[in-house]
C-alpha cells in the first residue's frame, strides 16, 4: 500500500525530554513499519530540531523527498503535560514551519507519480486557509486515492466548519469518544449521545463509508454499512498515550486496505495502539513478533 500523509511535524516537549512527533509523522512511521510505502508532506525549520527531524525520519525508513526546510520559521513544537493516568494534553506553538508548506505543480506531479492508494490528513495543519486549499489541490491530483481523516482535535486549533468541510471530503473518519461527544453536542438533535446515534448521523450527513471511534482502554467502535460494532481493547500498563492513536490509525488503515473484516481490523489496531501506549514516546520501537503476541492476546480476551 502506498500512502501520502500531509500535515504537522512537532517535537513533543516534556519536562525533562522531548520526542519527535506530530500525528502525520507518527502515523507515517508506524505505517511504514507495518510494511507500507509512506511519504510525508511537511516542513521543518532551518534549526537544530529540524536537522534532528531529518535524521529521525530517515531512521524510520521514510523518504524525506517531500520534507521542506522553511527559512525563518521554527520546527514545530508542542509542550506536553501527562496526568496520572498517562493521558496527554498539548500546548502547540504556532505559526511553525509546517504552516508554510509549498505544494507547487512540480511537487503535485511527483505525488501523482507516487500513485498513492490513500491520503492521510488531520485537522491541525488545516487551520490556515492556505493549508486547507493545498490539501484540496493534493486530493484533486490523486482522484483515485482513498481519504483517511484522523481528526485529532486540539484545543484552540479547530472549528466546527473546518471539521465539517474535512469530513465531507473524507472516505474514512477516525476520532475518539470525547471528540464524538463534542461534535454531537454541536449539532441540533433531540437524541441523547450514544456511539450509534453519532455514527449514524455523521455518516449520513457527510457521506462517510467508515467511522472508527477509539475508546481508550475499552477498545474501539467501528461503524460501516449502517452497523456499529464494539471491539474490546487490551489491558496494559500505560506509560503514556502520546502517539497511541496514531499507531492505531496506521494499523486500522492497514487492515482496511487488506480487506479484513471490521472485527479483525479493529482488533489489530487495538493491539498496536496498546503496544505503543505501554511505552514512552509517540514512536517507540516495537517488533512484529511483539505485535503478533498482542494480537493473539486480543483474540483470546
Amino acid at each position: 500500500m502506498r500512502i501520502i500523509s500531509i500535515g504537522e511535524i512537532l517535537w513533543d516537549v516534556f519536562d525533562r525530554s522531548e520526542f519527535i512527533g506530530g500525528a502525520p509523522l507518527n502515523f507515517s512511521a508506524h505505517s511504514q513499519h507495518l510494511g507500507n510505502h509512506v511519504a510525508l508532506i511537511s516542513a521543518i525549520g532551518d534549526d537544530e530540531r529540524g536537522r534532528r527531524t531529518l535524521s529521525a525520519i530517515e531512521s524510520f525508513g521514510l523518504t524525506t523527498e517531500f520534507i521542506q526546510t522553511i527559512a525563518n520559521r521554527p520546527t514545530g513544537t508542542a509542550s506536553v503535560a501527562v496526568d496520572a493516568s498517562g493521558n496527554a494534553t498539548y500546548s502547540i506553538v504556532r505559526p511553525a514551519a509546517y504552516d508554510f508548506v509549498n505544494l507547487d505543480e512540480l511537487i503535485l506531479a511527483s505525488v501523482a507519480a507516487f500513485d498513492p492508494n490513500w491520503i492521510y490528513f488531520g485537522t491541525l495543519a488545516q487551520t490556515s486557509e492556505s493549508n486547507e486549499d493545498k490539501l484540496l489541490r493534493l486530493l484533486d491530483s490523486c482522484p483515485g486515492a482513498g481519504r483517511f481523516y484522523d481528526m485529532n482535535l486540539r484545543t484552540g486549533h479547530w472549528t466546527l466548519p473546518l471539521v465539517e468541510r474535512l469530513c465531507r471530503i473524507a472516505t474514512v473518519l477516525k476520532l475518539n469518544e470525547t471528540e464524538a461527544e463534542i461534535l454531537f453536542g454541536c449539532v441540533p438533535s433531540h437524541e441523547r449521545f450514544s456511539l450509534e446515534s453519532f455514527c449514524k448521523y455523521w455518516a449520513e450527513k457527510y457521506g462517510l463509508k467508515t467511522i472508527c471511534v477509539t475508546l481508550g482502554g475499552r477498545g474501539c467502535a467501528v461503524f460501516t454499512s449502517g452497523n456499529l460494532k464494539v471491539i474490546p481493547g487490551h489491558p496494559i500498563t500505560v506509560a503514556d498515550t502520546v502517539g497511541a492513536g496514531d499507531a492505531f490509525a496506521a494499523a486500522f488503515l492497514h487492515g482496511l486496505e487488506l480487506g479484513w473484516l471490521p472485527e479483525r481490523t479493529a482488533a489489530f489496531a487495538n493491539a498496536l495502539g496498546a503496544l505503543v501506549a505501554s511505552r514512552h514516546g509517540a514512536t517507540p520501537e516495537w517488533t512484529h513478533d511483539e505485535l503478533a503476541v498482542m494480537c493473539q492476546s486480543e483474540l483470546n480476551a
